[in-house]
């Protein structure tokens, strides 16, 4: 049996299957893994052109659009491999992405997920928004990056070459041991798109594994591919899924404080998209925190330790740093 699945999620996705199933297919070592198609319900033809033109990619279909967490949760209990991939349907991959992947969660038992080096496929010289060279969360939950913290983006110049510990690894190329990824619960359905990665990595670490960026590796994303940063339906996931993740995973006495300062600087953000007049954005706001306390009442576990504390990028606050002491790199 191959050791590992690389898992495409398409919806209705036929153009960026076209553009970028082919570097898929031709950089995949067949004698360890397979390339797999979950569809989730799509109408517009994409899974018949899979089948004609790469007969070698395994389908598995799915009833409905389950979303992204339910689209994968589906497909990873029905593959049996040692190794996944969660790979958006948005990204090239180069020759020889893998085998650092693989080599390095094989020889080190800890760790239970790790990503590549994530570059722009627009300008391969930049990293890429969604996970740069590996994530972080701050004191308050904010995510950021090395190479990315908030709309500042560096070029890759090798500065995160080496090897890391990260908090989370990006949902663009997740590489996760698929005994782990059930262990944790997979990824949170309740959260529908947006953070889920995030949330399962700590998930993943609790559990008592380590999270690593393996720069060896690396692969281009062209981001914002199903949502787009201006849609108001991002800003409602982005804003409730961050509240969500918070509350499940922080202690509750200490979680407490730390969601009661998050929503102040939440309630800036609403201010902020008021002042600016978008009022859409405004409203996904006041909705995700509506929402986030109609609904928080599903988790009733939390854990004992806070993670966040034992990492010293979770000490950070990163509003702080970026916007008042002008810190806008990871290493500044």
């Amino acid at each position: 049996m191959k050791k590992v699945a690389v898992i495409i999620l398409n919806w209705n996705g036929a153009a960026l299957l076209r553009e970028f199933l082919p570097s898929v297919c031709a950089h995949i070592p067949k004698e360890l893994a397979d390339v797999v198609v979950a569809d989730n319900g799509s109408s517009d033809g994409s899974v018949e052109w899979v089948e004609k033109t790469f007969p070698q990619v395994r389908i598995v279909r799915l009833s409905k659009n389950h979303g992204y967490a339910g689209g994968y949760n589906l497909a990873v209990k029905t593959l049996e491999y040692p190794y996944i991939v969660l790979l958006n349907s948005d990204v090239e991959t180069p020759e020889g992405w893998l085998p650092p992947l693989l080599d390095f969660c094989e020889s080190h038992t800890d760790v239970g997920a790790c990503q590549p080096k994530l570059l722009s496929y627009r300008d391969k010289k930049a990293f890429e928004y969604a996970g740069a060279g590996g994530g972080f969360l701050d004191k308050y939950g904010y995510p950021y990056c090395r190479g990315r913290i908030f709309s500042t983006i560096e070029n890759d110049k090798g500065q995160y070459d080496t090897p890391a510990e990260i908090f989370w690894a990006t949902g663009a190329c997740l590489f996760i041991r698929r005994e782990v990824y059930l262990k944790a619960g997979g990824l949170d359905e309740n959260f529908f798109a947006h953070m889920e990665e995030i949330d399962l990595c700590w998930r993943v670490k609790l559990a008592g594994y380590k999270i690593m960026a393996v720069p060896d590796s690396k692969v281009y994303h062209l981001g914002g591919a199903t949502l787009a940063s201006t849609e108001p339906r991002k800003t409602y996931l982005n804003f409730r899924n961050n509240l969500f993740m918070l509350y499940k995973n922080l202690p509750r006495r200490e979680g407490k404080k730390i969601l009661f300062r998050r929503r102040l600087l939440d309630a800036i953000a609403f201010a902020r998209f008021v002042a600016g007049g978008e009022w859409k954005h405004a409203r996904a706001v006041w909705q995700a925190h509506n929402h986030f306390r109609k609904e928080r009442k599903r988790y009733v576990m939390q854990p004992q330790i806070n993670l966040l504390k034992t990492m010293p990028e979770g000490r950070r606050n990163i509003i702080i740093d970026y916007f008042v002491k002008g810190h806008h790199t990871y290493h500044t």
